[in-house]
C-alpha cells in the first residue's frame, strides 16, 4: 500500500472527483477515509469521527454489518456474475424479487426491475412510463413534471427532471418536455407562504394549472421525492403527496416516487410513500438496498402498470432497456442479506427516535447560533441546517462559511455534509443516542469556531 504522503500528494493528479471542479480538488485536499467500523470512519491520519452523512445517505446499517459482507463473499465463490438478459437468470435475483414484493406490498408494488444504482432506477422509470402510455395507445404522453429543488440523479433523463440548475446548466440542452413546479419549501418560495398546509394547497393548484396548460394527454408522469433530500431536506405538509397522487389519478398521469434516499426506513417509515399514505406507480430505490456495500438498485412497479405490460399482445411491451449489471448475483445476495438485517433490527424505529433527538438538538443549536436561519427535518434521520448571514433578510451565508463549519465539526468528532448553504445530516440508522450527541456537540463546536 502507498504511504500517506503519496496518497495526499496524488489525490487529484490522475483522479477527477464527482460533484466538484477539478481545480477545487487540486487546490483543496480532501479527507482521505481509510477505515470504518460501526458508525465511525477514520482518515489517513488516524482521526476517527461519527459519520453523520452515512456514506452518501446509503450506509443505513453502518460499516460493520457482517451478514451483508458474508453474503457478498459467499456469492463471489458461488457465482460472481451472470447476465439476466433474455434467456438467463440467477437464483439470488429471483429470491430477491420475491422478498421485495413482500416488503413493498403495502405500497402496491409487486414487480422489480434491477439496476446498478439510483440514477439507473430513475432512468428506467422515465423510460417505462413513456412505454406504458404507448402500449395503451397514448403515444403523445411524453412529458414529465417534477419539483424545483428535487434531485433525481445524473443521467440525461434524471438531470432533465432535476430541479437544481447546478446539475443542469453545464449539460443543456437536456431532454425536452420536462416542466418544473415550485417545491413545498416553506423557508423560501415564490408565494412567500410559511404555512406548510397553505403552501401545499398553492402548489397543488399550480400543478393543476400546469397540467391544464400542457394538456394532460401530453404528460407521462410526475416524479417526486416524498421528502426532498439533496435539495436541502424539504419535508412537505402531510397533505401534499396525497394531493399529487389524486391529481395524477384524475388526469391519467403516472406517479413516480423517487425513494433512492427514503426507502428502507430512513424517514421512520419503511418508505416515504408509506409515510404519506400514497401508492405510486413506480418507486425508484437503490442506496440502502445493499447498505452501500455493492452498487445496486431496483425500480419497483405497481400491479396495475405490470398488468399493462404483461397482457400486451401487440409487441409494444418488449423492454428494450437494461444494464450489464441488472440483477447482478452478488448485488442480489447483498440485498437479500441487507433486507433481512434491516427488518430484523427494525431500523425505522431507531431512525424515528434518533431523528427526534437530532431534530430537537439542532433546533436548540438554532437558539444559540444566529448563523442558523432554518432547520428542516422531523421525519427520521434526514435533517438540514440552512445557514444565513442575516436572519431578517434570509441572505445566504457567504459561500465559504458552511465549509468552515464542516471542517471544525470534523475536528470535533463528526463528519457532516455541505450542500450549498446547507449542512445536511443523514447518519446510519443504527446510530445510538450517544452517537447522536457526538454529532450535536461537534456541530456546536463548528458554529462556535466562526
Amino acid at each position: 500500500m502507498k504511504d500517506g504522503n503519496f496518497l495526499k500528494a496524488n489525490n487529484a493528479r490522475s483522479l477527477w472527483h464527482p460533484m466538484t471542479s477539478p481545480a477545487d480538488s487540486l487546490a483543496n485536499a480532501p479527507t482521505i477515509v481509510t477505515g470504518a467500523r460501526g458508525v465511525r470512519i477514520s482518515d489517513i491520519d488516524g482521526h476517527e469521527v461519527v459519520d453523520g452523512v452515512g456514506g452518501l445517505w446509503n450506509v443505513n446499517l453502518g460499516y460493520s454489518c457482517q451478514p451483508v459482507k458474508d453474503a457478498i463473499a459467499g456469492q463471489l465463490e458461488a457465482l460472481p456474475y451472470y447476465s439476466i438478459f433474455r434467456g438467463t437468470s440467477n437464483d439470488k435475483v429471483i429470491e430477491l424479487a420475491e422478498e421485495l414484493r413482500d416488503f413493498f406490498a403495502p405500497d402496491g408494488l409487486t414487480r422489480a426491475f434491477f439496476t446498478s444504482g439510483g440514477s439507473d432506477s430513475v432512468e428506467t422509470a422515465l423510460r417505462l412510463a413513456r412505454q406504458y402510455h404507448k402500449i395503451r395507445g397514448q403515444a403523445g404522453r411524453t412529458k414529465f413534471l417534477s419539483l424545483k429543488k428535487g434531485y433525481h440523479g445524473t443521467h440525461f433523463g434524471g438531470a432533465s427532471v432535476n430541479g437544481n440548475a447546478n446539475f443542469r446548466t453545464a449539460y443543456e440542452p437536456l431532454l425536452a418536455g420536462c416542466h418544473h413546479i415550485a417545491a413545498p419549501y416553506t423557508y423560501r418560495n415564490p408565494f412567500d407562504e410559511s404555512d406548510p398546509a397553505k403552501l401545499a394547497g398553492l402548489i397543488l393548484a399550480q400543478i393543476e394549472d400546469e397540467i391544464a396548460f400542457q394538456s394532460a394527454d401530453t404528460i407521462a408522469a410526475f416524479i417526486m421525492e416524498p421528502i426532498l433530500g439533496a435539495g436541502g431536506v424539504i419535508p412537505p405538509h402531510e397533505s401534499f403527496m396525497p394531493g399529487v397522487e389524486a391529481i395524477c389519478r384524475k388526469h391519467g398521469i403516472l406517479l413516480i416516487a423517487d425513494e433512492v434516499i427514503t426507502a428502507f426506513g430512513r424517514t421512520g417509515a419503511w418508505s416515504g410513500s408509506r409515510l404519506w399514505g400514497v401508492k405510486p406507480d413506480f418507486m425508484c430505490t437503490a442506496k440502502a438496498i445493499t447498505n452501500g456495500y455493492f452498487p445496486f438498485g431496483a425500480l419497483m412497479i405497481s400491479e396495475a402498470v405490470a398488468e399493462v405490460f404483461e397482457k400486451d399482445e401487440s409487441g409494444k411491451a418488449a423492454i428494450g432497456h437494461g444494464y450489464t449489471y441488472s440483477g447482478h448475483p452478488v448485488g442480489a445476495a447483498a440485498a437479500l442479506a441487507c433486507l433481512a438485517e434491516t427488518k430484523r433490527l427494525d431500523v425505522r424505529v431507531n431512525a424515528a427516535a434518533r431523528g427526534k433527538q437530532l431534530w430537537e438538538g439542532v433546533n436548540a443549536l438554532k437558539d444559540r447560533h444566529s448563523l442558523i436561519g432554518d432547520v428542516r427535518g422531523g421525519h427520521g434521520l434526514m435533517l438540514a441546517i440552512e445557514l444565513v448571514a442575516d436572519r431578517a433578510t434570509k441572505k445566504p451565508a457567504d459561500k465559504p462559511v458552511p465549509g468552515k463549519v464542516q471542517k471544525a465539526a470534523y475536528e470535533a468528532g463528526a463528519m457532516v455534509r455541505v450542500s450549498g448553504p446547507n449542512i445536511i445530516l443523514s447518519p446510519p440508522l443504527v446510530l445510538t443516542e450517544a452517537d447522536a450527541q457526538v454529532i450535536l456537540d461537534a456541530l456546536d463546536a463548528g458554529f462556535r469556531a466562526l
